[in-house]
């Protein structure tokens, strides 16, 4: 699994440069406008993976991990260099090779148990191991016996015919054989985000370090699987229209101007014209561990936006001028922006980059309709420091990791969301949060620190979890935030953090302190959110 640092706050990073902006003349602002903004819940979804503990896909093949080459004889991985077509289909195998991927890889009982239903095209042969048996083979169909109590299973290519090769894979659940073409998605993950505000599709996109450069280069629906580049722009689409969501989209670092234009021709083309679009670039561009943020850095030199010895100031400004840039797309294909909300995002709390650098840069407020940050409660704890230390907090009880949430990391966040607040209402925009919610989890070598690591899931398990969500809900509302994307929808828990607000798709939402608090201030803001009684 990926390492979850993403969340981690680059606190050495983020003084060095607001100590370089203290000589920075202040920035004309706009005349000062106290905007409104309804309080929403939407929602983060968790990305696509072998591991992921959602379900989203009613045909587990589609979050399947990329193809791995295998070779009789030869160490784990170690096969040839596969030979692949443009959706990562293999075309042939050499001889005494293989390759399999493997399918939900998840903590033992955490996925439906059964008879599924293998369907493929092509000449071969398949073969499957650990949890799932074969029960049946016929041409291009075969039907397994799946123990989800054993843990994940693999799928093995044996053959495949170059002339005719393997494709087209699905690995259907129980039950959902004749409708899975009609309805990809699993009814319990529709049932439980319906009633959201929105949906935030940063992590279905992998936007992070995203390869994506060009229009060809984006994820398609017959992809061998979305965990390689992403899930396709259509089914994103189909499902903000299923759920009556609006959909956030977050653009490629690298995508160029004819992706950006033939991305918002298709949402405009396909998504309810009743639902609006919500439009970034990248994510997170001022947090230095992704590659989006040296990139723009690197940007920014070739245009000369900032001065050399202070990489990061033109990178803000090349973010601020790329967004601008992506938005004017956007409103052209649409004839407009009624229906975009086209999203400057910043660093919560760091002001001083947002009316210094972000804000102003060419005039980037006036073609933005929001300014969104995550208020995160952090509480990041490394192995070594000045304040507190993983060996410190691994002896607390979890009242006293609970107490220092609530009463050192929340009040932080109350005064971030504020000032930021501040910010919007001279600009003009609108408060939103791109993501937020806990934030306890170890850093810089705390996270191996596996005491502490138990006793933050712990808390997070808490029921006073839950009321420190309502209050944390409680001030977002009272300070005139507006949509709050939760991050994030169903995950498990590690060292790398606990961001899912459930771990498994079927687990009890009654248990999760985290959920229930979530769904009980979003049905205050009078959404039809599914809440358990």
């Amino acid at each position: 699994m990926p390492v979850s640092l993403r969340k981690c706050l680059a606190v050495a990073c983020a003084l060095i440069m607001a100590a370089s902006l203290c000589a920075l003349d202040r920035a004309e602002a706009a005349t000062p406008n106290q905007v409104e903004a309804k309080p929403r819940l939407g929602m983060n979804l968790q990305g696509p993976a072998d591991w992921n503990s959602e379900l989203p896909f009613v045909d587990v093949f589609r979050l399947s991990r990329p193809w791995i080459s295998q070779k009789q004889g030869a160490s784990w991985g170690q096969g040839p260099k596969l030979d692949l077509d443009e959706h990562g289909w293999v075309k042939r195998l050499e001889s005494d090779c293989w390759a399999e991927t493997p399918i939900c890889t998840l903590s033992p009982g955490h996925y439906p148990a059964g008879k599924y239903t293998v369907l493929y095209d092509g000449q071969g042969e398949l073969d499957f191991w650990n949890a799932a048996s074969v029960v049946s083979r016929a041409p291009g169909k075969m039907i397994l016996d799946v123990d989800p109590s054993r843990g994940g299973f693999f799928l093995k290519l044996m053959k495949t015919d170059p002339q005719d090769y393997v494709r087209n894979i699905r690995v259907i659940m129980p039950g959902f054989e004749d409708t899975y073409q009609e309805n990809p998605f699993h009814p319990v993950f529709l049932r439980r985000w319906q009633g959201m505000a929105c949906l935030r599709f940063m992590d279905w996109m992998k936007t992070n370090g995203s390869p994506v450069r060009t229009w060809s280069d984006r994820p398609k629906p017959d992809d061998a699987t979305f965990s390689a580049r992403g899930v396709a722009p259509e089914v994103m689409i189909d499902l903000s229209n299923r759920l009556g969501a609006d959909a956030w989209f977050c653009m490629p670092h690298q995508a160029d101007d004819d992706y950006v234009r033939n991305f918002a021709a298709m949402v405009k083309e396909k998504l309810d014209p009743k639902l609006q679009v919500y439009v970034e670039y990248s994510n997170e561009v001022w947090n230095n561990q992704f590659p989006q943020t040296r990139y723009s850095w690197e940007k920014a030199k070739e245009l000369g936006l900032g001065p050399e010895e202070r990489p990061w100031e033109g990178g803000g400004k090349y973010y601020a001028q790329r967004s601008v840039e992506m938005f004017d797309i956007w409103e052209d294909v649409f004839g407009g922006h009624d229906r975009l909300v086209r999203v400057l995002a910043w660093q919560s709390g760091n002001t001083w980059w947002m009316e210094r650098i972000i804000l102003p840069h060419q005039d980037a407020y006036k073609h933005a309709d929001v300014l969104a940050i995550a208020p995160y409660m952090g509480m990041n704890v490394p192995r070594e420091g000045k304040e507190l230390t993983a060996a410190q907090v691994a002896a607390w009880p979890v009242d006293r990791a609970l107490d220092h949430l609530e009463q050192e990391c929340l009040p932080k966040s109350i005064e971030a969301i504020r000032a930021t607040k501040e910010v919007a209402d001279k600009y003009g925009l609108r408060l939103v949060a791109y993501e937020g919610g806990q934030h306890m989890v170890g850093v810089g070598g705390g996270e191996n620190n596996e005491t502490m690591t138990k006793l933050f899931h712990t808390a997070n398990a808490h029921p006073r979890m839950g009321e420190i969500y309502e209050k944390y809900f409680d001030a977002w509302t009272d300070a005139g935030g507006g949509l709050f994307c939760y991050f994030s929808s169903v995950g498990s828990w590690s060292k790398w953090g606990s961001w899912g607000i459930m771990q498994y798709y079927d687990d009890d939402p009654k248990q999760s302190p985290k959920f229930m608090a979530t769904m009980r201030w979003a049905r205050q803001c009078g959404q039809q959110v599914q809440l358990p009684e």
